[in-house]
């Protein structure tokens, strides 16, 4: 099964896979419905939506209201650690990256501690954590494991 936020998404989703049941909600939604139809998850994965929310520990905790104790939380999202930052400010191309000239786009930028400390702070213990993409610490997105404990 899936779940969605945006109504064209769920859409054209059902039509290329109407096998899965997919449900309209976001994180901050009442996950009973999902819970009542199927039961509590393995696993729920999330991957480059974090980056997107204002309140980020909604990810965390609507994960956790659909996992099994033990259950599997992988996230992915863009990687900014300490040595990529610098380098993105020496190289003059800090405000590029960052900038809050576009509509839409990335409202929270996440390191391995951040990205950590949130996880553990709503009930998950990571157990994996690797880089993605472009050379060490300067990693274009990173995928964190958490189990739920």
């Amino acid at each position: 099964m899936g779940v969605e936020v945006d109504a064209a998404g769920v859409d054209a989703a059902r039509i290329a896979f109407p096998a899965i049941t997919f449900y309209h909600q976001g994180v901050e939604a009442d996950p009973h419905e999902v819970l009542q139809n199927e039961g509590e998850c393995e696993a729920v994965v999330s991957t480059e939506v974090i980056e997107h929310l204002y309140a980020p520990h909604r990810l965390p905790a609507y994960a956790r209201s659909l996992l099994k104790l033990g259950g599997y939380l992988p996230v992915t999202t863009p990687y900014h650690g300490d040595l990529k930052n610098l380098a993105l400010a020496v190289s003059g191309r800090w405000d590029k990256h960052f900038t809050a000239l576009w509509h839409g786009g990335h409202i929270k930028f996440w390191s391995r501690a951040t990205l950590t400390e949130l996880l553990e702070q709503n009930g998950f213990r990571v157990v994996s954590f690797a880089g993605v993409g472009r050379a060490r610490y300067f990693w274009k997105s990173m995928v964190m494991v958490a189990v739920k404990a």
